[in-house]
């Protein structure tokens, strides 16, 4: 099988790399891929947002599958373009991916799924805005209504700083001829956070182990939110029936609503969830792998991932056999670029790689990285590098992982010391 793989962070390597262990995959691409990607895959610098290059590529290398790792070409109908020209695409349509597109959109779904979420209002005007705000009351929870990278949310006790974010949200004051744009201000959920993917040919989902990550900055859930700075799996504290119950009450009837629409989901549908007090609760949905926990995830799954993607891809995933785990665990660090997630500092040289993934158990998953004309791989975006580890435990990864990391030299890069900590 001949798989071309669109995007260029560390979710997209770890992709890379576990297509390239699969006995199946006969030849691998990326576009536009990044340092450490080039090494498992062959690179193509095509823009991963034009569908039509993204396709002329694919029919160019004779592509059995593509798949689409990142959001924003998933909202641009980059998938589309691919199956208009009759190859099969892991990823879903741009009218499905607004479930990530538009968190409006997605509480639209949930409400006629009776998929369970916090109360929330959609907002298109100031006035609406400070309704909402009161109702809900402290802690503020404040959501871009389109993509953001995974820092369009703000969680405060302030009132200012939630209305703040809210107008930012909503753009600036409307000409005649325009109007605001929309912000969804939701209920607070407590309890832990837990992510689970599910892969999905639009009928058919097959759930993923679940992940936790941490998205704030700085040690001790501190400092603004990120992308995400770390992740484990698995998760020992969580119910075992957990991953039966989302599939039964989330998973499964967002995807039955979805084709009930016309707008079949084919590809990966990924719920944050929040474990509260009054049960399970989904905060948000996203059309694609999560990046740090795809990293975790698949550092897991021992059935071969090519045949696993072709088969949403195809509409075959019914007889797909059941899916292999190991019994380890899995941690991954994410190593940032000074002032992330601020606007980045790049260019710096990154020194160290080769006794980074020289730790047992141990390996470095490339996020934004370039190669140098020296030769050098040096930094190229916020979130640099994703050091992943794998143990017999949470514990032993864990320590393989920051052992990992101790080697990377990256001038003014930060990263959290506390990831997974509470459970080693």
């Amino acid at each position: 099988m001949k798989v071309l793989v669109i995007g260029g962070g560390a979710r997209e390597h770890a992709l890379c790399r576990s297509l390239s262990l699969d006995p199946d995959v006969t030849a691998l691409h990326c576009a536009p891929g990044n340092a450490g990607i080039a090494e498992v895959a062959e690179a193509h610098p095509v823009d991963a947002l034009d569908g039509a290059a993204v396709a002329d590529l694919a029919a160019a290398l004779g592509a059995d599958l593509v798949v689409v790792g990142p959001e924003a070409p998933l909202v641009a109908g980059v998938a589309d373009a691919v199956r208009s020209r009759g190859i099969p695409a892991f990823g879903p349509s741009a009218e499905a991916a607004r479930l990530e597109g538009s968190k409006a959109f997605a509480k639209s779904v949930m409400a006629s799924a009776n998929v369970p979420t916090a109360r929330s209002y959609v907002c298109a005007t100031p006035e609406e805005v400070d309704a909402a705000l009161d109702a809900f009351g402290a802690p503020y929870v404040v959501k871009d209504d389109g993509l953001a990278a995974g820092k369009g949310v703000v969680v405060t006790d302030d009132l200012a700083a939630a209305r703040s974010h809210a107008l930012d949200c909503m753009g600036v004051p409307p000409m005649p001829s325009r109007q605001w744009g929309k912000v969804v201000i939701e209920e607070f959920l407590d309890g832990p956070e837990v992510s689970l993917f599910a892969v999905t040919d639009g009928e058919t989902v097959v759930p993923l182990q679940p992940a936790q990550d941490f998205k704030r900055a700085l040690d001790g859930d501190e400092g603004p939110n990120t992308g995400g700075m770390g992740a484990y799996s698995p998760l020992p504290w969580a119910d075992p029936k957990l991953v039966d119950e989302v599939l039964r009450t989330v998973l499964q009837p967002t995807v039955d609503e979805l084709r009930r629409r016309g707008t079949p989901f084919s590809g990966l549908l990924y719920a944050g969830l929040a474990i509260t007090s009054r049960g399970v609760r989904v905060i948000e949905f996203n059309a694609r792998f999560g990046d740090p926990e795809t990293q975790v995830v698949l550092a897991r799954l021992k059935t071969p991932l090519a045949g696993l993607l072709h088969a949403a891809a195809t509409g075959t995933l019914a007889s797909f056999p059941p899916l292999r785990w190991s019994d380890g665990a899995a941690v991954t660090v994410v190593v940032a670029s000074h002032n992330y997630p601020g606007t980045p500092r790049m260019g710096d040289a990154i020194e160290g790689l080769a006794e980074a993934d020289a730790v047992e158990g141990a390996y470095v998953l490339h996020a934004g990285t370039a190669r140098a004309e020296s030769g050098a791989v040096v930094s190229a975006g916020g979130r640099v590098l994703s050091v992943t580890a794998t143990g017999t435990d949470i514990a032993e990864a864990r320590g393989r992982a920051y052992e990992s990391v101790s080697h990377i030299h990256l001038d003014g890069a930060h990263h959290r010391t506390d990831i997974a900590a509470r459970l080693s």
